[in-house]
């Protein structure tokens, strides 16, 4: 693939898949400042995968499976160097246009409250719920996860089970 070839792709692709990138860095950093150099990180992680790429999964999952993995060893490097925890995210302001102060700050908790849980799930259950939150099919986590449909529905209701009742709140079952 040409140069300019690939930096098209790239760019194509980064526009379709950028929020993901976002929830993944989110998902798994302390705070904006270490999100934003996380999600740096996944997008430099992705160009020097690109010549690897080889078709044999989506462009989504290709994308989902890089920002996972760097992600992930984000996550187990930052933990050796820190000694203490901190809060999980400062989360970004909402758009104010036609959310009062009171829905907005409730929002602004929930979501905090959501991603301290999800930052206390083991490593591959971040990731799967991750997923799970942008819609995508057992099919597709499978793939991106490297694991059986089946094995995703089972790690799934145990990761919701969890999240249920660290939030205090009774969740749907399948």
């Amino acid at each position: 693939m040409l140069e300019e070839d690939a930096k098209s792709l790239f760019i194509d692709w980064l526009e379709k898949h950028k929020a993901s990138v976002v929830q993944v860095a989110r998902a798994y950093t302390l705070g904006s400042e270490e999100s934003q150099d996380l999600a740096q990180e996944i997008l430099l992680q992705a160009w020097h995968s690109l010549p690897r790429f080889r078709g044999q999964a989506s462009p989504a999952t290709w994308f989902y499976r890089v920002a996972l993995h760097t992600a992930m060893n984000w996550r187990r490097n930052d933990q050796r160097r820190r000694t203490c925890q901190q809060p999980l995210l400062e989360v970004q302001t909402i758009p104010s246009e036609a959310i009062d102060s009171a829905e907005h700050a409730e929002q602004r908790e929930t979501l905090k409250q959501l991603y301290e849980a999800i930052h206390q799930l083991p490593k591959s259950d971040v990731a799967l719920v991750l997923l799970y939150l942008d819609e995508l099919s057992y099919r597709e986590m499978a793939s991106v996860l490297g694991i059986s449909e089946s094995n995703v529905g089972v790690r799934l209701n145990r990761a919701k089970k969890t999240l249920s009742q660290l939030l205090n709140v009774e969740v749907a079952e399948g």
